[in-house]
Parts: C-alpha cells; structure tokens; sequence
C-alpha cells in the first residue's frame, strides 16, 4: 500500500486538538494497515520523527431507512505520538 492509501485523513475533533499540545495526532487509517505501516507512512508524508502509535478499531453501527437495515462502514483510528525534537505537524495554515 502506498502511504497516502494508508493516511486517509485527520481527525479534528475538540479532543484531538487538545492532544496536539501534547504532540500527539490523531488520524483516520486504513482498516489493513498496521502499525508500522502508519509509522512510515507519518514519516514519508510529513517528514516527522515518531515515537509511537496506537490503533483502535470501530465497528459499523446498526442503522435502518424505513424497513431496511445495515451497517455503516467500519473505521480504524490511528493517535501518533511524536518525539520531543520532532518538528509539528501543521493543519491549518496561521
């Protein structure tokens, strides 16, 4: 996978961008990507030093439309922690 299938967008929510002070990101990711396939990923398209990663799965919830039910999609959500010398990663442009 490429890095940029891998990385599909970040996650900015009030508690993420709390997070940031603490230099840790919060990203949507593929639901096959492991690990180290986020961490390298972060590295290429970012250029950054990272520290760690933890992952977390969602599952798809029960929704209906008149008779007929399904699932909504399943997600996967990546936080990246990165090193204290690491430059930050920039969202928004000041």
């Amino acid at each position: 996978m490429d890095a940029r299938d891998i990385i599909k967008r970040p996650v900015i929510t009030e508690r993420s961008t709390d997070l940031m002070a603490e230099k840790k990101y919060t990203f949507e990711v593929d639901v096959r990507a492991n690990k180290t396939q986020v961490k390298d990923a972060i590295v290429e398209i970012f250029g950054v030093e990272v520290e760690k990663v933890n992952i977390m799965n969602y599952k798809g919830k029960f929704k209906r439309m008149g008779k007929f039910g399904g699932y909504t999609n399943k997600r996967r959500k990546a936080i990246v922690k990165l090193t204290a010398d690491s430059k930050e990663i920039e969202f928004f442009e000041a």
